[in-house]
């Protein structure tokens, strides 16, 4: 993708409306907390104070709409917590340039490396390097910063207070994890109806189990509808998929056929009304047909084989899903699955044990390569840049320039791009609206504080619409809140607009001059993914070698594993087709063939999953041979396709070529799911296998053929490749 279209899609994408669903009562109930803070220290101290006040409270209640599973309370007392520290350090340090800079590098590059816990750690830190450089310009000594920055931790304190006074959807956020793992279930049995080999999204799944980690103190008080859904979708959907599979299911055509259609629309109704009773909390019905078509007649039904067995399974969970959709969460009647008591629930780190957990992912990210540890690096010489040329402009409020930059860098391009068009767009709008309402209503301490509330819950509304639209009100807040604090709009508006521009371009520039780019790592979160999904391959298979406990363990482990090797391969997969980059290492068609290949090699052992036999059945002979021919050609490809070289799968061939059809159970079906696999491997052997003059100019082919797509697009000749 060259700059030129690079750009084009940035702008198109920071001024995108998102499709979210928006959540007036908590924009409201945040807004109320804004209010509350700005209210009082008007009423009680001054417009000084309730500015700092208004900074706590409108970051720690922006912070509390980030995605996080723990408490939004914790989360808004944290991040009060945060800008408190952050106001009264920098203040110590203010004055002198030669204290003040250090800590404001510093405290960026410990802000950027919080990325490595994940992206509300790192929003939330971003806010408290904006919170230094406002707030170190308010105090006028050390007893005036203590009250500053305990205004600004009240601030959060209020957010958590309403929080607890006023619960919005309880448990709001993991019921939509759960309901959305549930309908995507649901929806995949759909397509399974008309498209057998329908791919299916395991990230629904993967954020369900993310939400489902709690710490004991949730544990107490979770809702029991909460706790075992999310089992029987990872249960349903392998065996959905067996029965929907040509290969090894029903027939292709027939009276067969149109059972597994039935049987899958009828899961699909079924998942539905789970997912609907676990969002709402209320039971929800399942259309009568549904229920007869899971009624199991011995004597009319024509399946049989595999696809018998696939459908007897799919009957027999639905009817534990039946169970959940007719009771209420409300009252606790939602039956709780065996097991023992330790594993009753996944265990999230208390706030305390999650520092040892911060550190070490920490440790982990100090790379060169790594992409948090440049983004760091790149925030930390941005903020100390960015606040040394404000300084020397004739402007006030230089410490605009940085805190513009802060937030918009992400460690991705273009994320950082485009909130950075964003941004600025939206501040050139909301300052545009609150300059003409400063204008028409004059100064006004009292008036400048409700319109200040009134733009700070516009902005909480359309927080998940796109960032441009959100920014527009924030910048309104902002000019607002100078306007309280006795600030001329003459001398903030014009001001707070070129050196928001100046920002976001030191944020471009930075991304440019020290880039993470994605683009050359996409051969090693390929190679991770194949390894990853020969290990689960092979765990499957000596479940029918052996089938045991500890092998099943081992095989729910390995599935995890290898989600989440997939996931990493689709975040590197997305940034890099979006990235200004020549391929390096694998073309956006070889990257493609590649993936489509693995999701084949990935949905086979999925298959094979869907009929693993339980503990103490007959073993399948071949098995385990296979198994260890498959895990050692994966590992010995994963480590070719990180060196550019072409894989071999000679081991699989012979492991496949001396399998025998035994009469063992199921090993007839086994056989076909291995032949599955071994074809997915010579499809991904076919896309990443390159002869020694194809490697040298299939960088040249893949940039000259992304031109000429491109100059097709803009004659109109001809659609242009989306690749990257």
């Amino acid at each position: 993708m060259t700059w030129l279209r690079a750009f084009g899609e940035v702008v198109r994408s920071g001024l995108t409306i998102e499709e979210t669903r928006l959540e007036p009562l908590l924009a409201l109930r945040t807004a109320a907390g804004v209010a509350i803070v700005i209210g009082s220290a008007l009423w009680l101290v001054s417009p000084a104070y309730a500015a700092s006040a208004a900074l706590g409270a409108y970051s720690a209640g922006g912070a509390t709409f980030q995605r996080t599973w723990r408490p939004r309370k914790v989360i808004a007392l944290g991040a009060g917590a945060g800008l408190a520290l952050s106001t009264f350090v920098g203040y110590l340090a203010a004055g002198r340039l030669v204290t003040f800079l250090p800590l404001l590098a510093v405290w960026a590059f410990a802000a950027g490396m919080t990325w490595a816990v994940g992206s509300t750690a790192g929003i939330v830190a971003a806010t408290t390097v904006g919170g230094m450089l406002v707030t170190i310009t308010l105090p006028t000594s050390i007893g005036r910063a203590l009250e500053h920055a305990g205004v600004i931790a009240l601030g959060g304190v209020t957010q958590a207070v309403l929080i607890l006074l006023f619960p919005i959807r309880r448990w709001g956020a993991h019921r939509d994890a759960l309901a959305d793992a549930l309908a995507a279930v649901a929806d995949y049995a759909r397509r399974l109806r008309h498209d057998p080999t329908a791919p299916f999204d395991p990230e629904p799944l993967m954020t369900a189990r993310d939400a489902a980690a709690v710490t004991p103190s949730q544990a107490r008080t979770r809702p029991p509808v909460l706790h075992g859904p999310r089992g029987l979708a990872e249960r349903i959907r392998p065996v959905v998929a067996a029965l929907a599979d040509p290969d090894v299911g029903a027939p292709a055509e027939g009276p067969g056929r149109d059972r597994a259609r039935e049987l899958l629309d009828a899961a699909a109704d079924v998942l539905d009304a789970v997912a609907r009773l676990i969002r709402r909390g209320i039971p929800a019905e399942v259309r009568p047909g549904s229920l007869d078509v899971l009624r199991v007649d011995e004597e009319h039904e024509v399946l049989e084989g595999p696809a018998k067995q696939a459908a007897e399974r799919l009957v027999e969970l639905l009817g534990e899903a039946l169970e959940i959709a007719g009771s209420g969460s409300a009252r606790g009647r939602t039956p709780t699955p065996p097991g023992p008591a330790g594993a009753q629930f996944l265990v999230r780190p208390t706030m305390l044990r999650l520092v040892p957990v911060i550190v070490r992912e920490v440790r982990r990210e100090l790379s060169r390569d790594s992409p948090v540890f440049r983004h760091a690096v790149r925030l930390a010489a941005v903020a100390t840049l960015g606040y040394l040329i404000a300084a020397r402009l004739p402007l006030g409020h230089g410490y605009w320039a940085p805190i513009a930059s802060v937030m918009v860098m992400r460690p991705d391009f273009h994320q950082t791009y485009a909130r950075a068009v964003a941004r600025f767009v939206g501040t050139l709008a909301g300052v545009a609206l609150a300059t003409g309402m400063v204008r028409a209503l004059g100064p006004d301490a009292h008036v400048f504080g409700a319109l200040a509330v009134v733009s700070v819950g516009l902005s909480y509304t359309l927080i998940r619409t796109g960032y441009a639209y959100s920014q527009c009100f924030t910048a309104a807040y902002v000019v607002f809140l100078l306007g309280m604090g006795g600030q001329a709009w003459e001398q903030t508006v014009p001001e707070r607009v070129v050196l928001t521009l100046l920002g976001g371009a030191l944020a471009m520039l930075a991304y440019v001059v020290f880039p993470a780019w994605e683009t050359p790592r996409l051969p090693g979160r390929l190679a991770d993914w194949l390894a990853a999904n020969g290990h689960y391959a092979a765990a499957v298979l000596r479940n029918y070698a052996e089938p045991n406990r500890e092998h099943h363990t081992d095989m729910r482990r390995a599935l995890l594993a290898s989600r989440e090797a997939r996931a990493a391969w689709q975040e590197t997969y997305d940034r890099a087709r979006q990235e200004p980059v020549r391929p390096r290492g694998l073309t956006s068609r070889e990257a493609q063939e590649a993936q489509e290949a693995l999701k084949g090699f990935g949905r086979a052992a999925m298959l094979m999953e869907s009929h693993v036999p339980q503990a103490d059945s007959r073993v399948v002979p071949g098995a385990e041979r296979f198994a260890e021919a498959l895990e050692t050609d994966t590992a010995k490809a994963a480590v070719a396709v990180r060196e550019h070289r072409n894989p071999d799968w000679g081991r699989v061939e012979e492991a496949l070529h001396a399998w025998e059809d035994a009469a063992g159970y199921g090993s007839p079906v086994v056989r076909r799911e291995a032949e599955l696999q071994k074809r997915a491997l010579e499809d991904l052997a076919t896309a990443v296998s390159r002869t020694p003059l194809e490697r040298d100019v299939g960088s040249a082919r893949e940039e000259q053929r992304v031109q000429a797509a491109v100059a097709a697009e803009g004659d109109g000749s001809g659609p242009a490749h989306q690749g990257g």
